[in-house]
């Protein structure tokens, strides 16, 4: 469930006249384990008792994520399918943005990997883990040694 959904129940049980600890007790009857903890729902009901109407969060202050918009991520993308033996400071340098967050793109939004200085996708399938492997002398050592080199990358 919606954790707008469960703020709409506790509002409706604030405003039957439930205290904090029955409106818990109602939750956990009904949605057991996924129900919403007790700090969370004390915190909702006193919220409605200082007259609040809205279900959603605030606002919160400060700087939106704009580093892993789409368009970035599309251009580092690019940035490495041009030259697979960049660093990621290069690309940081050229996109104008942190190595951090440069590095969050390429593993968690693109799923690559650093192997033997090539950007390579982080899952490769039984016909592709032989090609980046040529110095492998058996098809086996070089499969394990692949599975071994990814498992432990960053």
């Amino acid at each position: 469930m919606d954790k707008i959904e469960y703020r709409a129940v506790i509002k409706y049980l604030f405003l039957k006249g439930n205290t904090p600890t029955q409106i818990k007790d109602e939750l956990d009857s009904v949605y057991g384990d996924s129900a919403p903890s007790f700090t969370t729902v004390k915190f909702w009901a006193a919220e409605f008792k200082r007259g609040r109407k809205s279900l959603g969060d605030d606002e919160r202050s400060g700087r939106p994520k704009t580093a892993t918009a789409d368009e970035n991520i599309a251009k580092v993308h690019q940035i490495v399918l041009d030259d697979r033996r960049i660093k990621v400071r290069e690309i940081a340098e050229v996109m104008k943005m942190s190595k951090e967050r440069v590095c969050h793109i390429l593993h968690e939004h693109l799923g690559m990997t650093k192997l033997s200085a090539r950007w390579v996708p982080r899952l490769l399938t039984l016909d592709q883990k032989p090609q980046w492997l040529p110095w492998r002398k058996s098809t086996n050592y070089g499969l394990n040694c692949l599975t071994i080199r990814l498992t432990h990358q960053i």
